[in-house]
């Protein structure tokens, strides 16, 4: 039985029950619960709300709380964080809700009407209007039919289910129109989990997960001898990001660059750059990877219009595959003078990558050939090895293949992308393998997996995912491009948002009389990257955007500088406050409708990034940080810290001051912003 079940057996009086709530909270509880509040849910279990599980359902919840009380980093937490077997902690109820609620949802559906609804959806849902509540829950619409029911009758059963169950967390579930259930949080159970955020600086308590998954992030992918530019900005920035969210949540993340280091384009360059004096004997001497580009295109004018200089560059082609010593040597020069440019796009934006170009899979090329043979689904077309796609048809209706082979022996793109999903799956045990890169290669990708998958090479809990973007273009709508119609270079683009960011600022000190320091010089180079990354990363990943300097660097709207002002402004609320404020222990009281709204917002963040997880769009967590911003405006404007008027009042609204600027700064860290602390 239940201790709350034992408490209503053994302990009927009102006084005694009252006595047992208030000596069990306070051996178990955190010693920041305040008396009142104790009293306040023996009070409601002495009205016949709710047993103990009132003001104690973690000891209605599990008997092992002894686990707690040896391991004094448990004891800390939040009320609601729950002791499950082995010790773990129930995240799901006390960050992950909506899950919980979809599980709590559906046992109620088969306890009113039997195991026909068991797999029915939950259709729990964030509520889309505060008025609505918190979560919404629409499950009764589709089930009165099969039900042969009101959907209105469907609901009432549910919410007499529900009320059961959700009670220490929500308040009773309220039917709204023809049977929408409303879902509200109790403002205790709020208050208690800004409590527990406050405690936990690094992670506002969201759990990792208890099961990591091996997660590679194929992203970036610049191609060797050329420079980076704009179209490989959403690539690196949003593989970045995700890489960021999956390694905050526990996972084992490889984080790879498929550069593009091998091909017949290298016999071309290394025999135009023989021709010129450079070569495996005397080096690269001073070039930079601008005079590479300008080799390269004269390299591919020659090719085209000399045949003696076309048959030399084929014949260092098959040196180089062939495994020749100087050839080889003068290849390893390219992609080293390459390399070294591309790091330094890499350190401005802060970006941690592995290099695993196609050259590391070309030892490998020759197997999957004999793979897709053996499998029967290698055929030859006109000389060529191809392999044929179910639902791939022209327009004639006939069967399109995908190449794997030449006529003359020699591998695709899509030999090498078999090559790396092998790889990673047998060899680098992935189970989740994402690949971003822009939307027009989303047919290439659902071919090669297609592929793969009929070779037996994808094991059924292996996820293998194309995260396609869209075009960045110019403020017209057109390509984006310099005035010359030439690709606009990425750390030009960089460069040209960090020195209007400075200047800007600049102009805004001096005009209050104020120096423009090397602190805030770092600061305006902080503001310039973080408004390019952040521009990108509040768009829908799929959608084109136009590329804006005025806007992004705008201290209005869903921008980075907005952002971090937000942030800073909140370290200037605590710079008045002092030292005196006990933001960590304190005791949430949340008197007014606007700080309630915001504490509500505060709970949605865990959610969030486990909504970016799996759909693996960034821009839903600049939304929210969006959101919570403003929200944090208004309670600022409507709920006085310092001039609180009690210390328990100023501790509490300090402490949720202290918890927004966490989500700000764990959300832009993830975003891949650093913070500031003035702007």
């Amino acid at each position: 039985p239940t201790l709350s079940g034992l408490s209503m057996r053994l302990f009927p009086s009102a006084s005694l029950l009252l006595l047992l709530g208030t000596v069990a909270t306070s051996a178990f509880a955190p010693s920041s619960v305040s008396m009142q509040r104790v009293a306040g849910r023996a009070a409601m279990a002495m009205r016949g709300r709710s047993s103990l599980l009132a003001f104690a359902p973690a000891l209605h919840r599990s008997p092992q709380l002894s686990a707690a009380s040896r391991n004094p980093s448990l004891v800390g937490r939040p009320r609601f964080c729950l002791q499950m077997s082995g010790g773990a902690v129930a995240a799901e109820k006390t960050v992950y809700v909506r899950k919980w609620l979809e599980k709590e949802v559906q046992d109620a559906l088969v306890r009113a009407f039997g195991d026909d609804v068991k797999d029915a959806s939950p259709m729990v849902t964030a509520a889309t209007k505060p008025e609505f509540g918190d979560y919404q829950c629409n499950a009764a619409m589709p089930l009165a039919k099969t039900l042969k029911s009101k959907p209105r009758d469907v609901a009432t059963k549910l919410c007499d289910e529900l009320k059961t169950t959700i009670g220490d967390a929500f308040e009773d579930p309220e039917i709204a129109g023809p049977g929408f259930l409303n879902l509200r949080f109790k403002e205790d159970y709020v208050c208690d989990r800004i409590a527990g955020m406050a405690k936990d600086d690094a992670r506002l308590g969201i759990p990792k997960v208890e099961s990591p998954s091996r997660v590679v992030v194929d992203f970036s992918s610049p191609n060797i001898a050329k420079e980076m530019h704009v179209g490989h900005l959403r690539s690196t920035i949003i593989g970045d990001t995700l890489c960021r969210l999956e390694e905050f949540l526990g996972h084992d993340v490889l984080r790879l660059n498929h550069v593009g280091d091998w091909g017949t384009q290298f016999g071309m360059l290394i025999t135009y750059l023989k021709e010129q004096g450079f070569g495996p004997d005397t080096g690269l001497g001073d070039l930079a990877i601008s005079d590479l580009v300008e080799f390269y295109k004269k390299a591919k004018k020659r090719f085209d219009d000399d045949a003696e200089f076309q048959d030399a560059s084929r014949k260092e082609v098959v040196s180089l595959q062939g495994g020749d010593e100087l050839s080889l040597k003068a290849w390893s020069l390219l992609c080293e003078a390459s390399r070294l440019e591309f790091q330094k796009i890499y350190d401005m934006l802060d970006i941690k990558v592995e290099e695993r170009g196609e050259s590391f899979y070309n030892p490998f090329l020759g197997e999957v050939i004999e793979g897709l043979k053996g499998k029967d689904l290698y055929e030859k077309s006109e000389g060529a090895g191809v392999v044929y796609v179910e639902g791939y048809t022209n327009k004639e209706g006939e069967r399109m293949p995908l190449l794997v082979q030449k006529s003359d022996g020699g591998f695709m793109y899509s030999t090498t992308d078999l090559a790396a999903i092998r790889h990673r799956v047998e060899e680098e045990k992935a189970d989740r393998v994402l690949y971003v890169t822009d939307a027009g290669q989303g047919n290439h990708f659902d071919q090669v997996f297609k592929v793969a998958d009929s070779a037996g090479w994808v094991p059924p809990s292996t996820s293998l995912e194309h995260v396609p973007f869209g075009l960045v273009q110019g403020e017209d709508g057109k390509k984006f491009a310099t005035r010359s119609g030439e690709t606009v270079k990425l750390k030009d683009l960089l460069d040209e948002s960090i020195r209007i960011a400075s200047d800007d600022m600049k102009e805004r000190m001096e005009a209050d009389g104020k120096d423009f320091d090397a602190e805030m010089q770092d600061t305006a180079r902080i503001v310039g990257l973080a408004a390019v990354k952040y521009a990108d990363l509040s768009m829908n990943r799929e959608s084109n955007y136009r590329f804006s300097y005025k806007k992004m660097l705008a201290l209005t709207g869903n921008t980075a500088p907005y952002m971090l002002y937000a942030y800073a402004r909140i370290n200037g609320i605590y710079r008045k406050l002092g030292e005196e404020v006990d933001a960590v222990g304190a005791d949430i009281i949340l008197k007014e409708p606007t700080e309630l709204a915001l504490a509500r917002h505060l709970l949605m963040l865990p959610e969030i990034l486990s909504e970016v997880e799996q759909s693996l769009y960034p821009h839903k967590l600049c939304e929210y940080l969006f959101e919570l911003s403003q929200r944090f405006n208004q309670f600022y404007e409507n709920c006085p810290v310092s001039q609180a008027g009690t210390p328990e009042l100023v501790n509490s609204r300090a402490s949720l001051c202290a918890v927004t600027a966490r989500a700000i700064k764990l959300s832009l860290g993830i975003l891949g912003i650093p913070i500031v602390n003035r702007l």
